[in-house]
């Protein structure tokens, strides 16, 4: 099996246009083993993914630890590897339950100060055995807006000036304060998970105009939200929670007309958010080499252009939802 799998320039980094997301070796419904994670990566290398994202709040350090140990004796040059900050991870109080059965004896802790991101990076760089990352998202910080401005962005902005980093942003679940973000802070690019998806495109009303009126780069993250467009049933998860009715039907009626010409619906779901011009790398969690084959082959699928037009005038995408594949 072989792809070829274009890159978009980011800050001067070349992203692969499918990218390995790795909240999936943080214990994310199901536990991977180190040497799963690493056959999981170097799998995607050889297939020709080369932008890995990671963060500390993934099983608390596990992901960046099992993502440390895949890229040992690998060329850091072949690849894009950003984290993210804004929480360190500190020992659990004496008497506290663990996060999960088997979890490390930790706690994620708030940490939007300078001394905070720069601890928040560093321990980062410990676990994945790196002396410095290409990008960095201030992660979640949707109850700290005041402090992404007052001191989390400004310290990150320091570590890109020192080359601690070549590109910083944020990555959130939500479309409206990023938007904000990228009108105000001198941003390179955003990950957006989950609003910006074939069953949902909200981020077209606020965040992707928003980047393409400041030339800012966009990564989605969550591109099947949480599992429910790789398989839509009512065991999947929405959100890393349960699917909601309406959801789970909207799925089921967008898979339909996948079927109807012939496209899996994970392959339409990957190639969607790719036609937005702002739109840079699209992110999938995979935690087994099956599974990366699985999603390059659907990467690379071919789909008719009837089947997005039988989605809009099926009131299932975005009247205004770009859908020529930019390569």
């Amino acid at each position: 099996m072989s792809s070829t799998i274009p890159a978009v320039e980011v800050a001067g980094l070349q992203l692969s246009q499918l990218g390995l997301g790795t909240a999936t070796f943080g214990w994310l419904y199901e536990s991977v083993s180190a040497a799963q994670a690493t056959a999981t990566v170097h799998r995607a290398l050889e297939l020709g993914i080369a932008y890995l994202d990671t963060a500390p709040a993934y099983g608390l350090g596990a992901a960046e630890s099992k993502v440390g140990t895949a890229l040992r004796n690998v060329d850091s040059g072949r690849l894009v590897v950003s984290t993210k900050v804004g929480r360190v991870l500190d020992p659990l109080p004496v008497g506290a339950a663990a996060a999960y059965p088997g979890a490390p004896r930790l706690q994620a802790v708030d940490a939007w100060t300078e001394d905070g991101v720069r601890r928040s990076l560093e321990d980062s760089l410990t676990r994945l055995g790196l002396d410095r990352v290409d990008i960095a998202y201030i992660h979640d910080p949707d109850d700290n807006e005041t402090d992404v401005y007052d001191t989390a962005f400004p310290a990150l902005a320091r570590l890109r000036e020192e080359g601690t980093v070549r590109a910083i942003g944020a990555g959130m679940n939500q479309s409206a304060m990023m938007a904000r973000f990228v009108d105000r802070l001198d941003i390179d690019v955003v990950l957006l998970a989950g609003r910006y998806t074939l069953l949902e495109q909200s981020a077209l009303d606020d965040l992707l105009p928003a980047c393409l009126a400041r030339e800012t780069r966009v990564v989605i993250g969550g591109a099947f939200n949480s599992g429910l467009l790789a398989a839509p049933t009512e065991a999947a998860h929405y959100d890393y929670g349960p699917v909601p009715k309406d959801l789970l039907l909207r799925a089921q009626a967008i898979q339909r007309v996948c079927a109807d010409h012939d496209v899996p619906i994970t392959a339409a779901a990957l190639q969607f958010p790719l036609a937005h011009p702002a739109v840079a790398s699209v992110l999938a969690g995979m935690r087994t080499p099956e599974e990366v084959e699985q999603n390059v082959t659907a990467f690379d699928t071919n789909i008719p252009d009837a089947l997005w037009d039988n989605l809009r005038s099926e009131g299932l995408l975005h009247p205004e939802a770009p859908t020529d594949r930019i390569v």
